[in-house]
């Protein structure tokens, strides 16, 4: 994953969160995140629900569920 930052106009920073990069150094940090990965037990699959509680995907695979992430909000 090669870390993408973007610049509001007005400073803000905003990324999908990494060690990569030390974001620290930019300033204080406020963390949000963009959707939560959860297990189904009735489907056997891990669910990626954006804050409202959306299903946006869903895998067998909670490491193909955090690619999925990545990929949709790494922009």
């Amino acid at each position: 994953m090669n870390p993408v930052l973007t610049f509001d106009v007005d400073g803000v920073v905003r990324c999908l969160h990494t060690d990569a990069i030390p974001l620290q150094t930019l300033g204080t940090l406020e963390i949000h995140r963009a959707t939560t990965i959860e297990f189904n037990p009735a489907s056997q699959q891990w669910e990626v629900k954006d804050a409202t509680g959306v299903t946006l995907h869903s895998d067998p695979s909670r490491s193909c569920c955090l690619a999925w992430e990545v990929d949709r909000f790494n922009l």
